[in-house]
């Protein structure tokens, strides 16, 4: 490599001198490829627009010292990701300083990215390769360390290389003095992935120019270990097409009817999901996910499948927008109540409801409340439809359902207690040890064999009626304070 040895009025020598009053020594050839690069740069800079510094003693004092530094202030592990190198900083100036580290540059301006590749070759500069791409979570190239001066804030870096960083690998940001907030931020956000390892301040030296070098390790496994090992535990297969015969059948379960047929169901949401695996396991039949998300767990019950399904058609089945992943999940078996044998003993709650979501929050409510039984009517929608299982809260999962009759052949001898806008006050009701709610169907409310014995929720005028579930949670409360009362009186 031929080097210009002189640059106007300043000679590689000034380099030297620079570098070296900052505690910074380049062999011969080290010094060359420094000062090669430094002339690329110059000359690029009026065209490509790569740095805003011009002054000679600035551009070695903020550009290629301030990218050594962290070099020797610590040790870098290969292979080395420079995110958002811009015109290849710090990672060429480290790749000079540090010859043996195994370099990736991620830029995704093209023009950058062609001027990086003429600066690798024309400084023969070995085992440093161009990503020219922006590098987001799905990025995969597996490496032990991540490095940027990028002023994108930390958390959101820390997201963006889940895909890439190794366990236990670093993420080492240089940053100014005041990013204490970025820390806390970073802490708060994804302390079940990274934690912090160390912060320090510095300056360059020979100067009044204040740094702070601030370092994450990664804690967790990298989604694409975790998809390599579940791989390995589970049948795996991929669905890219609408048409695909186990999609239809996936499609089915946003039904009610489809849910009833095949006796399964699909649960969403992470904190529903995780209940899902741990309390029931062997009704866990199947994963799904889509490219991107996580696998099954570690601990998955070995039987379960896993689908892979494309983007869109995840989306068709992720009816709630959860962007996690769904477990298939056979439904418990429901009781039948017969209404000639009476209630079943303790409190139950009829629900005629037909939209899936008042389905699920007086399911949530009768959990909450301690009431013993949810007997489903015929006109009701399926307990474990997706949009009633997230409704519930997960509650739907430890619930005692049963299936029972249409409300309109429902006995007026059995001890029910109705609910209506137009009743007496619940509050002054003395509630039977075995009793039953029945709130009224949206909109047709209730029968009109029910509404003369009704109980109301007292309301302000103003307001018409409350929602049906609403106001069945407000009877559940009124009923479990007189319990609670009678139990410890």
């Amino acid at each position: 490599m031929k080097t210009q040895r002189s640059q106007g009025k300043y000679q590689i020598s000034d380099m030297d001198a620079i570098l070296r009053d900052c505690g910074i020594v380049l062999a011969r050839h080290q010094l060359d490829q420094l000062w090669a690069y430094h002339n690329l740069l110059r000359q690029s800079n009026p065209e490509l627009n790569l740095t805003r510094i011009h002054n000679f003693r600035n551009m070695v004092e903020k550009l290629y010292v301030d990218s050594i530094l962290p070099g020797q202030m610590m040790e870098l592990p290969s292979p080395l990701l420079d995110l958002g190198t811009g015109p290849g900083m710090p990672g060429i100036p480290l790749k000079i300083a540090f010859p043996d580290l195994e370099m990736i540059l991620a830029e995704s301006r093209g023009k950058r990215v062609e001027f990086l590749e003429v600066t690798i070759h024309d400084l023969k500069l070995e085992n440093i390769t161009v990503v020219g791409k922006s590098i987001t979570s799905r990025f995969e190239t597996p490496v032990n360390a991540v490095i940027t001066r990028a002023v994108e804030a930390i958390s959101a870096t820390l997201v963006r290389i889940t895909g890439c960083l190794a366990k236990d690998g670093l993420a080492v940001f240089m940053k100014g003095p005041g990013c204490d907030a970025e820390i806390d931020a970073a802490a708060d956000k994804l302390g079940g992935s990274f934690r912090l390892k160390w912060a320090k301040d510095y300056q360059i030296p020979g100067t009044n120019h204040d740094r702070r070098l601030v370092v994450f390790e990664r804690t967790d496994t990298p989604l694409r270990e975790q998809r390599n090992a579940a791989m390995q535990s589970h049948f795996f297969t991929e669905i890219e097409s609408e048409q695909n015969a186990v999609f239809k059948d996936l499609k089915k379960l946003l039904t009610g009817r489809g849910i009833k047929k095949s006796q399964t169901a699909l649960i969403s949401g992470e904190k529903q999901v995780a209940e899902a695996l741990d309390r029931f396991p062997e009704r866990c039949k199947t994963w799904i996910s889509a490219p991107g998300q996580k696998p099954p767990p570690e601990g998955a019950p070995g039987q379960m499948k896993w689908y892979q399904l494309a983007p869109p058609l995840f989306k068709i089945l992720d009816v709630i927008g959860t962007n996690s992943p769904l477990v298939l999940m056979e439904t418990p078996p429901m009781r039948l109540w017969d209404p000639a044998g009476g209630l079943p003993e303790g409190a139950s709650v009829l629900v005629p409801f037909q939209d899936p979501e008042n389905v699920g929050a007086v399911i949530r409510s009768a959990v909450a409340f301690g009431l013993d039984h949810i007997i489903l009517l015929s006109e009701s929608a399926h307990p474990f439809h997706p949009k009633s299982v997230r409704a519930s809260g997960g509650a739907v999962l430890f619930a005692d359902l049963w299936e029972g009759p249409s409300i309109q052949t429902l006995s007026e001898n059995l001890p029910i207690v109705a609910l209506s806008g137009d009743g007496a006050p619940i509050g002054e009701f003395a509630f039977p040890e075995t009793v039953a709610f029945l709130p009224g169907i949206e909109g047709p409310g209730l029968p009109d064999k029910f509404r003369d014995r009704a109980l109301s929720i007292p309301i302000r005028r103003e307001v018409e009626s409350l929602n049906a579930a609403t106001a069945a949670a407000i009877g559940f409360y009124v009923w479990s304070q007189g319990r609670f009362h009678d139990r410890v009186s």
